[in-house]
């Protein structure tokens, strides 16, 4: 029999936060999670969706509404910020295939153009405008029910969109200190646009460190490199926040803890069960099924066997490991969410 729901999205994700007692497991997600269902309903290509404040608002909220999914979250890509700083991007705006913005030339090409300078209007470039509107948009149609989530990349990945991924992780070794100082200004840069989503409207933020993953960086590397400026964006952010790191991060889930966030996102190579008894029970750890291995390519009993395991494991709440594929069928989306309000811990 499924547990009668006595909370909306927006008070069950808040209460999380606080560490309060919900109703059920929260099942929600701080990435992109815009689906063919809802796009279909809508009417909309997935390429314009981007460039579009209203279209981008109607989008992200009817992960809600067709599924009860339990955030709006927008944006779907990862350009945003390295748009601002001058990344030429390509979002491919006519075609009818299901591509996400990429970035077309970037801001740094040599060691000498490290030394960046953030623009000073960096808040009136590129899509920040139009995530701002989008935000608002969604806050009026959906916020008083499901919570608003937005993101920013993590100083260490932004720097991998705004110059060569390879001569980033070659310089992360043998010149730290010069990558070190791009973060620093990357960081500022991601203070500033993580303020603007906040008085936009959103109700938590995540900030996406994907490229800082112990399958490229030392747990060492990432305490010296990475952690000190995690901390800096962190004790900025006034809203509910959450850092997310793909890969392998058993080894650094402490280091995630101590960045400042309220909680950390974790994806299917981490194991739960050993981040939840390394970091108690009182810490906040989301996580971590596969969003296109099983959620997308699974079959509807395999999506309830995941997330049994993921809350049998000891997640706060039912999270997927990154974005979440568009194709994801309704069937599956349906399961997840059934499976979440069954759950009774054994």
């Amino acid at each position: 029999m499924i547990g009668e729901e006595t909370m909306t999205s927006k008070e069950r994700v808040l209460k999380l936060f606080r560490r309060e007692e919900t109703d059920r497991p929260a099942c929600f997600s701080g990435m992109g999670n815009a689906t063919t269902e809802g796009l279909n309903q809508l009417g909309y290509r997935f390429a314009q969706v981007h460039l579009d404040a209203g279209q981008m608002a109607e989008t992200a909220a009817t992960t809600h509404k067709l599924f009860g999914f339990d955030c709006c979250v927008l944006p779907f890509d990862l350009c945003v910020e390295a748009e601002a700083l001058g990344c030429e991007i390509n979002t491919y705006p006519h075609s009818e295939d299901l591509l996400y913005p990429t970035i077309k030339e970037k801001v740094i090409h040599s060691e000498e153009e490290m030394d960046l300078s953030i623009p000073a209007d960096l808040l009136s470039r590129g899509r920040v405008p139009l995530m701002k509107e989008a935000i608002g948009l969604a806050r009026k149609d959906v916020g008083g029910e499901a919570p608003i989530g937005s993101y920013v990349l993590g100083p260490f990945t932004l720097a991998g969109q705004v110059m060569e991924l390879n001569d980033l992780l070659k310089l992360s070794f043998k010149k730290p200190d010069k990558v070190g100082a791009l973060m620093e200004k990357l960081s500022e840069a991601i203070i500033q646009v993580a303020r603007a989503y906040e008085e936009a409207g959103v109700d938590y933020l995540t900030v996406r460190e994907m490229g800082a993953t112990s399958d490229v960086l030392s747990p060492r590397v990432f305490k010296s490199l990475i952690l000190p400026h995690l901390k800096v964006i962190f004790e900025k952010v006034k809203v509910p926040s959450v850092v997310h790191i793909c890969g392998k991060t058993n080894d650094i889930v402490g280091f995630m803890m101590e960045s400042g966030a309220d909680a950390i996102s974790v994806d299917q190579k981490n194991d739960v069960a050993e981040s939840r008894k390394k970091l108690g029970e009182d810490a906040l750890i989301f996580g971590n099924y596969d969003p296109y291995n099983v959620l997308v390519a699974g079959t509807p009993e395999q999506v309830r066997q995941t997330v049994r395991t993921c809350l049998d494991d000891g997640v706060s709440a039912v999270w997927p490991g990154c974005d979440i594929w568009p194709t994801v069928p309704a069937e599956n989306f349906r399961a997840m969410m059934d499976e979440v309000k069954r759950y009774k811990k054994s």
